[in-house]
This record gives C-alpha cells, structure tokens and sequence, in this order.
C-alpha cells in the first residue's frame, strides 16, 4: 500500500506541476500576442498618420509655419532636385547645393521659371571636407532658412564586397553622407532654434533598418543619418525645430541606373518625382518614416523577420544586382573600347 500511495502522490504533484506550467505558457503566450498585436495596431495608426491624415490635412503655408527659404543639399538630380520642386510648389525660395555647375544652374531656372520663387546655387563637392563649408555658409548666412533637406549621398557603384570598393569611394561615404549633414546641421540649426521654429529633413535609407550585406559601408553610414536625427529631434523637442529622418528604399534614380530591375519605376520603385511628392507631405506629421506607403510595407517587412533571414535574403538579392552591375560595367568598357578604336582607324 505503501508504494501505491506513494505512486499516486508522486502522479499527483506531477499533474499540478503540469497545470501551473501550462498556465504560465499561457500567460507567456497570451502577453506575447498582446504585445503583437498593439505593435501592428500601432504601425496601422503610424502608417495612417503618415500616408493618409497628412495629405487630408494639407500644409500649404509652408512659408509660415517654417521660414521663407529651403536648403536641399545634392539637389541637381534625383530625390534632391525632385524634393526642391515640391518645396518651391509650396513658395518657398530654394538654395541648391551639389556638384557640377551646369546641371545645378540649368535644374535652377528651370525651377525660377515654373515655380516662379528665387533660386541660389551652390556648386561644391562635399567629397572634398572642410574647407567647403565657409563657402556656404558666406552665401546662406543672411537667408532666414526655414528648411533644410540633407539628401546629399554617395553609394556604391553597385553592390561589393567591403574590400571590393575603392578607397575613394569609402572616403567619399564618409565625407558626404556622414560628414555634410552633420555640418550643414550645424551650420543653419541655430537660427531656427533661435526663431523657434524650423525644419530639417535627414534622407537616411531603409537599407540601413537591418544589417544589409554589400551595401555594409553605405548602410551604416545611412544609419548614422537616422541615429542622428532621432537624437536631435528629441534633444531639441521643445526648440520649435522639427527634424525627421527619411528611410526610402529603392527608388529609381542615378544611384540605382546600374541595374535595369532597379531603374524601371513602379509601385515599389517609385521615381524620384512620386517619392518627393508622397514624402514632403509627412513632414510636420512623422519624425521617422519611409516616407512612401510601399515602402513603409517593405519596412514592415523588415522589422518583422529575423536578421539572419534578412542578411540571406539580402545577400542573394545583391548577388544579383552586383551581375547586373558588372555586366552594365563591361558593356560600357566595350563602347568605350570600339569607339577609341574606331578614332585610331579615322585618324590613320
């Protein structure tokens, strides 16, 4: 009897022992579905936010709520020039800063003529460091800058490998996308402070949301953009200065021409005119969005898998855009090729 009795007590504490772990499971199990769904409910009521409520509420005033002038740096092509038309649409007088004085002049009166604002080009290199600044600044200092865009970027030629990409080249990364947005901040952010109001707009990458292999240097310089900007806008949270990071993911312009996937617009590779277009009406409404409701799914995307899956996803993706890019690369050598062949045989 002994041993029954002592049998049947040993089943019932393994019976209560099953029931109290099966009911904390439950309990584990239940916390962690509440905490999913308040994050997707979360992300609906953001995603609503950005890309419905902001275009219902239009801001048309823009010249009021932030200042008379906008700066858009890397503003002669792409996302930059694109962003600059958007603002001189709402009035406001555009400076323009990138390289290559022609282009910049040419993208400048063509915004005059259509948009009817005053324009101010700056042709600089941000490669080239320190010294380039005093020369903006000389020209922007009486201007009252109500915004300031920091979309100048440099990326890979195509996706590489780290000990692929040219020394240039990671200079440049560091120089123009970590190096001039931090002092183009710096140089325009205290007169909005001390106006009490303001805006400045970091255009980071959705690349940078995960660690995203052979784009590694890009990414983490994009990464710093979305650092700094987050940190900023809580810093100066009760300054009047609004400051939001942009993480758009591909978009169809120069920086992705060395693909044919990439350089044909669509809904998730929207031109640069469309993304412009659907970003500039979160500004004053998110401090940190794609910008551009697709992507903003993409992000979705991103968030929600595991980064490992992420990095093996990634890294068969610029697999293959590194061929095309390769492929793109070597048909350009061949015409060149020809064509100095061909200028031997005329002259001879």
């Amino acid at each position: 009897m002994a041993v029954v009795d002592s049998f049947d007590f040993l089943l019932k504490e393994l019976e209560r022992t099953c029931t109290n772990t099966r009911d904390i499971l439950a309990v584990i199990g239940v916390l962690y579905a509440c905490k999913r769904t308040l994050q997707c409910l979360t992300g609906l009521i953001k995603a609503t936010n950005d890309h419905l409520l902001s275009k219902l509420s239009y801001i048309s005033n823009y010249k009021k709520r932030f200042g008379p002038w906008a700066v858009v740096t890397g503003s002669s092509e792409g996302i930059g020039l694109a962003y600059a038309k958007e603002l001189a649409n709402r009035g406001l007088n555009i400076v323009m800063i990138s390289r290559g004085e022609n282009k910049l002049y040419r993208a400048a009166k063509d915004i005059e003529e259509q948009y009817k604002v005053e324009t101010c080009t700056i042709a600089v290199d941000f490669a080239h460091g320190k010294e380039i600044y005093e020369k903006i600044w000389s020209l922007i200092k009486d201007k009252e800058i109500g915004i300031l865009v920091n979309n100048v970027g440099v990326m890979y030629e195509f996706p590489q490998l780290f000990l692929d990409v040219p020394v240039e080249r990671l200079w440049s990364l560091v120089n123009v996308n970590v190096a001039a947005a931090t002092m183009m901040t710096h140089l325009i952010m205290p007169q909005m402070v001390q106006r009490k109001k303001g805006a400045i707009v970091m255009v980071s990458s959705g690349s940078c949301s995960k660690i995203t292999p052979q784009m590694t240097v890009y990414a983490a310089t994009t990464y710093f953009l979305d650092y700094f900007a987050r940190g900023l806008q809580y810093e100066y949270r009760d300054s009047g200065v609004i400051v939001q990071s942009l993480m758009p993911f591909y978009v169809a312009t120069r920086m992705t021409r060395y693909s044919q996937t990439l350089s044909k617009p669509g809904l998730f590779i929207p031109s640069a005119d469309t993304y412009a277009k659907s970003a500039i009406a979160t500004l004053g409404y998110s401090s940190r969005t794609s910008g551009y409701w697709p992507h903003t799914i993409q992000a979705w995307i991103s968030d929600s898998i595991p980064e490992w899956l992420w990095m093996w996803g990634a890294t068969r993706l610029n697999n293959a855009l590194r061929r095309q890019g390769q492929e793109k690369l070597h048909h350009k050598k061949t015409l060149r090729k020809r064509g100095s062949e061909l200028s031997i045989e005329s002259d001879s």
